[in-house]
């Protein structure tokens, strides 16, 4: 298996070099040459734990590897220590859905179920192509991803990250969980923008010529753990085929075959851009129920075909949603327009020049046809949380609460009666305040006494990696200007610029 980029599909590199590269030198996202089709092997499939079926899967794409590596990597990833339980996912029924839960890991949140991976799959590419090499990791973050792979990568041989966030652009959990991160190789930086502002400054660091030359001289290479990294996206696939063989072994679903729905609350695209690759690959899935914020350029792209980035930015209650330029969204377009590298890098190119492009209506219909895009503001979003609560007992997080409201919104428009998933994607805790308001209850000036009502308020448990950030010291204060980006990682990794 051999990957090509979304903006040049003449290249042809391994799996080990996409991983450890992260993005193209044009600036285009690695994709797999071919999508294998497991359909055939479902009924082997739907008797396989969590990890074995992701050492199935992985074995599919990461051809460079050995079977003794990818089963090193997958069973150092999801340990029961890091994820509480044999199977690092759980899947709950309310509300006539079904919930998958992916927030049961180090930083409750479903982040780590790629970053838990990742780190793994990175340290051995490192051995394969570049054993000499410190990698440099770069992420943007609004909010779930900092901490996920500043968790996954703390102490990792050959490996230094440095994560941005915007100031204001996440929770005062996210923002303590990053800013007391453990490790000799972590640093983190505050960006005074908001999320896109902190991504484009991460791919223009990328794709930067001079930059990339001066750490070649000092042995060092860029890479990434956002999920414009395949090796991020690619342990995504796995917990929709998972999902399907547990709602089909629980009778959920009467036999393989019979189709579902997903619905992902959705901002970077690349969580139910993994959904879609799994349908690719033969996973029954009838209708991709795509759910915004008050962010909602994903819902309006959907809708009419136009990607319009020059909108007004919202700060809502669902922050790792607050994104207005969808990166992964370009590997799904590379696909639907027939892998035209031309076009696709064209419209990539509006969006950068003019805020928006217009897809061609043979890639719109082929959009519409698959998916459904709706969104839900903060009052919704408050509202729905009331609701589960006390209709169902089922406490969700205010991005989880986003796909439950659109969820409504397309049962409403279509009738529509297939089995659906719906993708829950933090801990409730991590938002404590906001669900707090949400359930009617005035909020208090320490996250840790808001931890305490809401639990008494809910009859539930907080996890254990969230009351810990109690007392924790906090190691990272710096807040820099989205121009000074370069700058900081520079003078973190020791380099004159």
């Amino acid at each position: 298996m051999m990957y090509k980029s979304t903006r040049n599909s003449k290249i042809r590199i391994s799996a080990s070099q996409a991983i450890n590269q992260g993005i193209s030198e044009e600036g285009g996202l690695f994709v797999p040459e071919s999508l294998p089709d497991l359909s055939s092997e479902f009924e082997m499939m739907s008797k396989l734990d969590y990890n074995s079926l992701a050492k199935l899967i992985l074995n599919e794409f990461l051809t460079d590897f050995s079977v003794e590596e990818i089963d090193k990597c997958v069973s150092n990833a999801y340990t029961s220590d890091k994820f509480g339980d044999i199977e690092p996912v759980k899947i709950k029924k309310a509300a006539d859905s079904y919930f998958l839960e992916l927030w049961h890991g180090p930083t409750c949140a479903f982040k780590d179920m790629a970053l838990q991976l990742l780190p793994q799959l990175m340290s051995c590419s490192l051995k394969k192509i570049a054993a000499d090499k410190t990698a440099v990791i770069l992420v943007a973050t609004s909010g779930d991803t900092g901490k996920a792979a500043l968790e996954g990568f703390k102490d990792v041989d050959s490996t230094k990250i440095i994560v941005f966030y915007p100031e204001n652009g996440v929770s005062p959990l996210q923002k303590m969980q990053m800013n007391t991160q453990e490790g000799k190789n972590v640093q983190v930086f505050a960006v005074k923008g908001n999320f896109d502002d902190t991504q484009t400054g991460v791919k223009k660091i990328f794709t930067d010529d001079k930059v990339k030359a001066l750490l070649n001289n000092e042995n060092m290479m860029f890479s990434s753990a956002n999920s414009i990294n395949w090796g991020r996206l690619l342990p995504q696939i796995v917990y929709y085929f998972y999902a399907y063989f547990d709602l089909l072994n629980k009778g959920a679903i009467s036999q393989i075959g019979d189709k579902i729905n997903v619905v992902v609350p959705s901002g970077n695209f690349g969580n139910i851009l993994a959904a879609y690759y799994a349908k690719e690959m033969g996973l029954p899935i009838n209708k991709f129920i795509c759910a915004s914020n008050a962010n909602n350029v994903l819902t309006d792209f959907i809708n009419t075909g136009i990607y319009d980035r020059k909108r007004e930015f919202f700060t809502t209650s669902s922050p790792s949603m607050d994104i207005l330029i969808s990166s992964n969204l370009e590997r799904l377009l590379y696909t639907l327009c027939g892998e035209n590298s031309d076009k696709l890098a064209n419209w990539m190119s509006e969006l950068a020049d003019k805020g928006e492009y217009c897809v061609d209506d043979e890639t719109k219909d082929k959009l519409q046809e698959m998916f459904f895009g709706g969104c839900c503001d903060d009052i919704d979003t408050a509202k729905t949380i009331n609701d589960m609560l006390n209709n169902e007992g089922y406490l969700c997080d205010t991005h989880t609460a986003v796909a439950v409201c659109v969820y409504e919104q397309y049962i409403a428009k279509t009738a529509d009666k297939t089995p659906t998933l719906i993708v829950s994607t933090a801990v409730a805790y991590k938002f404590v305040h906001n669900v707090l308001e949400a359930l009617g209850k005035d909020g208090l000036s320490d996250e840790f006494a808001e931890i305490d009502m809401l639990e008494t308020v809910s009859d539930t448990c907080a996890p254990k990696q969230i009351k810990e950030l109690s007392g924790k010291v906090r190691r990272f204060n710096d807040v820099i200007e989205k121009d000074d980006m370069l700058e900081a990682v520079l003078n973190y990794i020791g380099i004159e610029g």
